[in-house]
C-alpha cells in the first residue's frame, strides 16, 4: 500500500478488484489518554483536517436494510496502523441477504467519539466473493493512541468502535493489562463474560480459538442454525449467528483483539489433515478450505485470504519493549494425535477412549510427531531467541505443562493436548531453554477450566528447569465434563506442576511491568444468566527473571 491510498486488506489471485482507494494523510495526532492502556497520556498535536475521500470506482447499490447487524471489530494493531473490520449482512443468517456485487464502504477514524477531530477516512470495497466482509489498514495512526470508527454506507452508519494503537518497539511503556479467553460454544451458555469483559480497564483482548462451534443444533439454552456445518456457507451462517451477540459486539467494539484459532472453527479436535470423523483428505481439505476463509471474512486480522485449505496465521506483534506476542496456529501443521497407547476407565467418566485419554507411547515421545510443524516451530524458536522484550508471550491453544490424570507412570493424559506430542514438546521447551528470553509466559485456552502452571521441560519430573509459566483461561461459555469438582481434585493431588484448576466460566486479565507479572481469573455465578455476576477466583504473581507461577493466598 502506498503512503496516501486506504484499503480494505485482501489482494490476491483471489480477489484482483482494487478493495479501496484515496484515503488521504492528514498529519499525526494523538487520542486522549484511554485508562486502559496503563501508558501515560500521550502528546496531543493538534491534527490538520482529514480531506474527503474519493469514491471507490464501484456502482451503488440498493440495500435492502441495515448492513451493520454484525458489529465493528478492530485488531493486529501496530505503532501506527489497526485493521478495521465490519461485514455487510442485513439479513445475517441466510447467507448475508446482500445483493452479488461489490459495494463501497465509507470509514473514518477520530479521536473523539462525536467524530469532530476526524484524522483518517477512506472508502473500502466489500467483495462478494469475501461475503461483503471489509478489512481496511488504518494506517497514518499515532503511536500508543486510543480512536474511535465507524463506517457508512448511504444512510446507514455503523456502530461506533474503539480501537488503539500499540506503543512503538522502541519505546519504553511502564506497564500493560491485557485479557484473554477461548471457547464460547453457542448453546451451552450466554456470553455475560463478554459484556463484563468489555467493561474493563484493557488495552486489547487474546482470543485463544473457539470462536464458532460446528456441531449441529442441540438443546442448550440457545440453539445452532442448523445441522453440523460442511460448506463454505454453512461456516459464514453460523458465524453470522454468533457475532448477533450484543455482548459479544460490544466487546469487539471496545478494544482491539488478537485472534488465533483451534479446533472448532472447522471440526472438533482436527489435526492437520486429519479429520476426527477419518473423512477422505481431499474431502476434509474442501471443508478446511471453506472454514479458513469463513473465519478469516469473520475476524479483524491483518493477514490476506486464504486461497484454500492452507493457510499461514501466525504473526508476532510487539507492545514497546515491554512485551512481545507469538501468536499461534496449533491446528493446521500437528500430526495426527497418537492412539498407540492404553486406554483406562476414568472414575466418574466411564470409557477414557471415547475422551482421547491414553497412557503415553511411543508416538507421543517422538519429536517426528510434531504440534506447531517444521517451518512455525523454527518461526517461534528464531523468534523468542532474537526477542529484546521483557516478557514474551506464546498465545496458543491446549495444555503445555502436562496433565497426568491418574498419577500413573506412563502418565494417562488427553492426547490431544502438547502431551499427546512429548517429544516436540520437549524439543521446544529445550531450545527456549537454552536459547530464548527468561520471561516466557504461555497463554492457553481450549479445555473450558482454569489453570496456572510451570512448563518444565518434561512436565513429570520436577528435577527438570522450569521454562514458562502457564496461564490457561477458562470458557466464555463452553461446558467441561459433568463432575468438575472431583477431576480438578484429582488432577491437582497428582499434578505438582499444576497450581490452580477450576471449571467455572470467564477469562483472564494479565497486567505487567518490567519486574513482575499479576494474573488475574475471572469468573461467572452461571452461564446460563445472561446477566450473571462475575468476581475474580484467583491471583497469580510471576517475578520477572524467576520464571514459575505464584498462588496469592
Amino acid at each position: 500500500m502506498t503512503d496516501d491510498i486506504a484499503r480494505s486488506r485482501p489482494l490476491t489471485r483471489r480477489s484482483f478488484i482494487a478493495s479501496a482507494v484515496a484515503a488521504a494523510i492528514a498529519a499525526g495526532c494523538s487520542s486522549d489518554d484511554d485508562p486502559s492502556s496503563g501508558a501515560p497520556t500521550p502528546t496531543t498535536v493538534a491534527p490538520t483536517p482529514a480531506p474527503e475521500p474519493t469514491p471507490a470506482s464501484v456502482p451503488a447499490v440498493d440495500l435492502p436494510g441495515d448492513p451493520f447487524t454484525l458489529g465493528v471489530a478492530s485488531g493486529d494493531p501496530t505503532e501506527s496502523s489497526v485493521i478495521l473490520w465490519t461485514r455487510l449482512a442485513p439479513d445475517p443468517l441466510s447467507g448475508g441477504g446482500m445483493p452479488g456485487d461489490d459495494i463501497e464502504v465509507m470509514w473514518e477514524v477520530a479521536t473523539d467519539d462525536a467524530f469532530t477531530d476526524v484524522v483518517r477516512r477512506g472508502s473500502a470495497v466489500a467483495m462478494a466473493e469475501l461475503a461483503h466482509s471489509v478489512h481496511v489498514d488504518a494506517d497514518g495512526l499515532e503511536p500508543d493512541s486510543s480512536y474511535h470508527y465507524r463506517f457508512t454506507i448511504d444512510d446507514f452508519t455503523s456502530p461506533l468502535g474503539r480501537t488503539r494503537t500499540f506503543p512503538a518497539a522502541d519505546t519504553s511503556p511502564p506497564n500493560l493489562r491485557f485479557g484473554f479467553s477461548s471457547c464460547q460454544n453457542w448453546e451451552q451458555g450466554f456470553y455475560a463474560a463478554h459484556r463484563h469483559a468489555a467493561a474493563e480497564d484493557l488495552a486489547f483482548f487474546v482470543w485463544l480459538g473457539d470462536y464458532i462451534y460446528e456441531s449441529g443444533a442441540g438443546d442448550g439454552v440457545r440453539t445452532h442454525n442448523g445441522p453440523e456445518i460442511m460448506t463454505l456457507d454453512d461456516y459464514r451462517n453460523r458465524y453470522a449467528l454468533y457475532k448477533t451477540d450484543l455482548d459479544l459486539q460490544a466487546h469487539h467494539a471496545a478494544r482491539p483483539w488478537l485472534t488465533t484459532w483451534d479446533d472448532h472453527e472447522v471440526e472438533n479436535n482436527y489435526a492437520g489433515d486429519n479429520s476426527e470423523n477419518a473423512d477422505p483428505i481431499d474431502v476434509f481439505r474442501d471443508r478446511r478450505a471453506g472454514a479458513y476463509l469463513a473465519w478469516y471474512e469473520h475476524m479483524p486480522v491483518r493477514l490476506d485470504p486464504p486461497d484454500g485449505p492452507d493457510y499461514e496465521i501466525h504473526r508476532d506483534l510487539v507492545w514497546g519493549d515491554l512485551a512481545r506476542f507469538f501468536v499461534m496456529d496449533g491446528r493446521q501443521y500437528r500430526a495426527d494425535q497418537p492412539r498407540d497407547g492404553e486406554s483406562r476407565p476414568l472414575p466418574g467418566f466411564g470409557d477414557s477412549a471415547s475422551l482421547g485419554v491414553f497412557t503415553l507411547a511411543d508416538d507421543a515421545a517422538d519429536p517426528a510427531n510434531t504440534f506447531l510443524g517444521a517451518e512455525q516451530q523454527r518461526w517461534l524458536i528464531d523468534g523468542m531467541a532474537a526477542s529484546t522484550q521483557t516478557w514474551n508471550f506464546m498465545a496458543q491453544q491446549v495444555l503445555m505443562q502436562g496433565l497426568n490424570i491418574l498419577g500413573t507412570d506412563p502418565p494417562l493424559t488427553v492426547t490431544d493436548l502438547w502431551d499427546g506430542y512429548a517429544g516436540s514438546r520437549r524439543e521446544v521447551l529445550e531450545q527456549l531453554a537454552a536459547n530464548g528470553p527468561d520471561n516466557i509466559v504461555v497463554l492457553t485456552g481450549d479445555f473450558h477450566s482454569a489453570a496456572a502452571g510451570d512448563v518444565r521441560t518434561d512436565p513429570f519430573d520436577l528435577d527438570t528447569p522450569v521454562v514458562a509459566s502457564e496461564f490457561m483461561a477458562t470458557s466464555i461459555s463452553s461446558a467441561f465434563f459433568d463432575g468438575a469438582e472431583a477431576l480438578a481434585a484429582l488432577v491437582l493431588a497428582t499434578n505438582p506442576q499444576l497450581k490452580f484448576f477450576d471449571a467455572r466460566k470467564g477469562y483472564t486479565v494479565c497486567e505487567m511491568t518490567p519486574d513482575a507479572l499479576v494474573a488475574e481469573y475471572r469468573a461467572i455465578a452461571d452461564p446460563a444468566d445472561p446477566d450473571s455476576p462475575i468476581e475474580t477466583i484467583a491471583t497469580f504473581d510471576v517475578a520477572a527473571g524467576t520464571p514459575g507461577v505464584t498462588l496469592r493466598p
